[in-house]
């Protein structure tokens, strides 16, 4: 697999996981909804912020496996390959939904920028997700970590402000997609739960073909 190889799959990965409704989805939303365009841009924003410093943690994680325990890097690989899979059958077996936004009182930008941060870094999933997903992608024979993980940085920054910012811009549309289309949120988290399971096999079937 070459490196745009490598980026596309990571990018598929990505989009798949960031579209499916989730708690950064509706803050934003909820944001948006009581705040206005701009409220719901600074959540976006304050979202961005978290998943840059998770984006910054993983990197970290992995150079150091790297580093100092490379027989490591195999295994974290596996354990990753099976949490992905893990997530993409849960989804595909759950119907989510999303109910009534909640806005709650309107916030400042400033306040909806730092609760979006804190948003994404309280996440306990984003911690496990990662951790397991970013093993996956960063590998040694495209060159340093730290190159490879600013890029997938850029990725992961560009795809929340195509996704959380235009839901943002169009708040009112994406709430009745959310709120009044449950078979829409249903079908965009098994279609999700489908491109994990393949990833994850893929992955499997990579590493499976690199030790014979």
């Amino acid at each position: 697999m070459t490196y745009t190889e490598n980026l596309w799959l990571f990018f598929t990965l990505l989009f798949g996981i960031i579209i499916v409704p989730g708690m950064d989805m509706v803050f934003v939303l909820a944001n948006a909804i009581t705040g206005g365009r701009a409220s719901g841009l600074a959540a976006t924003a304050g979202i961005m912020a978290g998943g840059v410093l998770h984006t910054v943690y993983a990197a970290l994680g992995v150079s150091a496996v790297l580093h100092l325990i490379p027989e490591l890097f195999n295994v974290l690989l596996a354990a990753g390959a099976a949490y992905i899979a893990w997530i993409g059958f849960s989804l595909i077996r759950s119907s989510i939904t999303i109910g009534r936004v909640e806005g709650g009182i309107e916030r400042s930008r400033w306040a909806s920028f730092r609760q979006g941060a804190l948003t994404s870094l309280m996440n306990p999933k984003a911690y496990l997700f990662m951790l397991a997903v970013y093993p996956q992608f960063l590998k040694p024979q495209f060159g340093p970590v730290w190159s490879q993980a600013a890029v997938m940085m850029v990725l992961i920054a560009a795809t929340q402000l195509a996704v959380y910012g235009g839901l943002a811009l169009a708040a009112g549309r994406g709430r009745d997609l959310l709120v009044g289309s449950p078979s829409v949120t249903v079908a965009i988290g098994k279609a999700a739960g489908f491109v994990l399971v393949l990833i994850a096999a893929l992955t499997v079937w990579q590493g499976w073909s690199g030790a014979m």
